[in-house]
């Protein structure tokens, strides 16, 4: 079974063609800046050809024109005619409280997610251009959506509700979703196979860590916590977000500095996490070096993500009541190795001992990096979220 795994950004595209039968990977791609007339189509197909086109991609449309001329081009395609693609599954930011799980697209799901722009006005408007986009162009093929927000439906209406008025629970949705569903869900699956164990019978910590950064409480296969809330602004302090303040900073800052609350949801957003703490980047190795050198900024941004992280491990750890596995994945996660060592030194008393040597060799790797005698394995694990996504289709669709 052949699928094309899409996801669709405001400005970007980026797909995966895979052979479900072997889960083998048979071409890649990712056209950037859609809508500019310096748009960048970057493609990987078969025998490591790899192809970079710069051009003018009007829309997400010619962008998925563009690519389906790749995968069945006559040098470097993959599959000979578009109908070798059995299903076609899109990652979609936010289902709201309708979608425990991925789903066979039709209008009314279609319909449904467009309930939710006013969830995720960022991400889920560009996420419909892509299903439209494909339903244009092969409109037999099925598709799936499977939703970020879908894994964490399982956790307790005491840890998603939030302390105010319940009318705004009841009349808008205002409650807790969590985001990164699909990686958090991928990543303890892959652990449960190494440990050797169901992942119905263990309980693991799982850090994504990137630019956007959130935990998971995964309490015997489901999600019982997570850090990100309402929207994936709260919890850890991110590459560029805040993360969780006091909400009366909210008020404050649009006082102090004159802004609007659109003005401020936006400084929240981009202008602050580790980028606004450093006041030079909101990469983690512009900071490295720039910590190296004598910033003390860019040192302070870095212990306050690493903190934060640990606050969260050691709290998620209490509501299970015990942990056999702590995760750690995305880009800083894989290969960061500094970060690591910051968010488990002195964790001892829990039962988190990491490996040194290890945890340095472990750059975007999959490693177990923790001692033989750590009580709680401790791991890094290489996200793959468009194979998470290309399983579910699979399973939906047969």
């Amino acid at each position: 079974m052949k699928v094309l795994v899409i996801n669709t950004g405001s400005s970007s595209l980026k797909y995966q063609l895979m052979d479900m039968d072997n889960e083998i990977l048979l071409a890649k791609g990712l056209c950037e800046r859609i809508g500019f007339y310096d748009s960048v189509h970057k493609y990987y197909g078969k025998n490591g050809y790899y192809n970079k086109t710069v051009k003018n991609i009007k829309s997400h449309l010619e962008a998925i024109e563009d690519m389906l001329k790749y995968l069945v081009n006559e040098d470097y395609g993959v599959i000979a005619d578009i109908g070798e693609i059995e299903a076609i599954g899109h990652r979609v930011v936010h289902g709201g409280e309708k979608f425990t799980e991925s789903v066979v697209i039709d209008s009314n799901v279609l319909q449904a997610i467009r309930n939710c722009i006013d969830l995720a006005p960022l991400h889920n408007p560009a996420n419909i251009i892509g299903i439209e986009a494909c339903m244009h162009e092969v409109p037999d093929t099925p598709m799936v959506a499977v939703f970020d927000t879908a894994f964490h439906q399982t956790i307790p209406m005491y840890a998603y509700v939030y302390a105010i008025p319940y009318e705004l629970y009841e009349n808008y949705g205002v409650r807790k979703y969590g985001f990164h569903g699909t990686s958090h869900r991928y990543v303890s699956k892959r652990v449960a196979k190494l440990i050797g164990k169901p992942v119905e019978e263990i309980n693991l910590v799982s850090c994504h860590l990137g630019n956007g950064a959130s935990i998971c409480a995964i309490k015997k296969g489901k999600s019982i916590e997570t850090s990100m809330g309402f929207t994936p602004l709260s919890g850890l302090a991110m590459g560029t977000r805040s993360g969780s303040i006091d909400p009366a900073l909210i008020s404050y800052i649009m006082e102090c500095k004159n802004m609007s609350a659109e003005e401020t949801t936006n400084y929240l957003n981009k202008q602050s996490g580790v980028l606004g703490l450093s006041g030079i980047s909101s990469d983690f190795r512009d900071l490295l070096k720039a910590s190296k050198e004598g910033n003390k900024r860019a040192e302070l941004a870095i212990e306050v993500f690493a903190y934060r992280v640990k606050k969260y491990i050691a709290e998620y750890i209490g509501v299970m009541n015990g942990v056999d596995a702590i995760i750690f994945t995305a880009g800083i996660g894989e290969n960061n190795a500094l970060v690591r060592q910051l968010i488990t030194k002195d964790m001892d008393y829990l039962g988190l001992i990491l490996n040194q040597e290890k945890n340095k060799l472990a750059t975007g790797i999959e490693m177990k990096v923790s001692t033989d005698d750590s009580a709680v394995e401790i791991f890094v694990i290489p996200t793959n979220e468009e194979l998470e996504i290309a399983r579910e289709c699979k399973k939906i669709l047969q």
